[in-house]
């Protein structure tokens, strides 16, 4: 496994993917953020501002944890998204918290889910929503994909972009499956500082925080670094 890499991609400028607007990226767990749009969410904040909605609590990513059940883990998880966007130049205020279990999005009220992200770029004034990849295989990830498609269908104004996360890492051919979609790549270099120090905020997934679940989950240095120093990728959704 390995980050592609996007040298024969065409490269696309942090303001041209704002729109010169506020921006909402939606995060199904707390660190796709970071990983996704790290960047882009640096410049945003540093212009016309952005918001993140994390879509569910990330509480399910150390099941075995006696000392770190779900709820606890979960509550760790909203500080360390706070962490991470204060890195990124933004504001604790500048998150929304769904809340909804990690790895069961799907079973939730999905009206209900639009309505909260519609109200939120409506009042954010945004103009371009940021959402995972269907690519990505976590249900999570193509949840929230479908969903971000039923909220620019109540907000035509509303330009949604996809972001690859897993599907960028561990699959070897991510770049011909998406090569239709024409996709574009987000020079980093000058945010990867706060890119990484927002990546790091992520404690509980670089394996530094729960000590009694060997098989929890835990983010592959590889991709840590990968994903620090590679251009981020984009598209426009269908």
């Amino acid at each position: 496994m390995g980050l592609h890499l996007t040298t024969e991609l065409p490269r696309i400028s942090a303001q041209a993917l704002t729109g010169q607007a506020p921006i909402v990226v939606l995060a199904p767990h707390p660190d796709d953020e970071s990983l996704g749009c790290g960047a882009l969410l640096a410049h945003a904040f540093d212009t016309h501002g952005a918001h993140v909605i994390c879509m569910t609590d990330g509480g399910g990513s150390h099941p075995g944890s006696v000392d770190w059940p779900a709820g606890r883990l979960a509550a760790m998880r909203w500080q360390e998204l706070s962490h991470a966007i204060v890195r990124l130049g933004g504001m604790p205020t500048d998150m929304t918290w769904l809340g909804h279990p990690d790895g069961w999005l799907g079973t939730r009220d999905p009206d209900r889910i639009v309505a909260d992200i519609v109200a939120v770029c409506r009042a954010r004034g945004a103009r371009h929503l940021f959402a995972p990849a269907p690519e990505d295989h976590h249900e999570d990830h193509r949840t929230t994909a479908r969903i971000a498609q039923q909220v620019v269908r109540a907000l035509p104004d509303l330009t949604l972009f996809s972001y690859p996360v897993w599907s960028r890492f561990d699959d070897p051919h991510f770049l011909d499956r998406v090569a239709d979609r024409q996709p574009v790549a987000l020079d980093s270099a000058a945010w990867r500082v706060r890119k990484g120090l927002a990546i790091a905020a992520h404690r509980t997934q670089r394996g530094l925080v729960v000590e009694d679940d060997p098989q929890g989950f835990s983010l592959p240095p590889a991709m840590i670094d990968a994903f620090t120093t590679q251009p981020e990728i984009f598209w426009k959704a269908a």
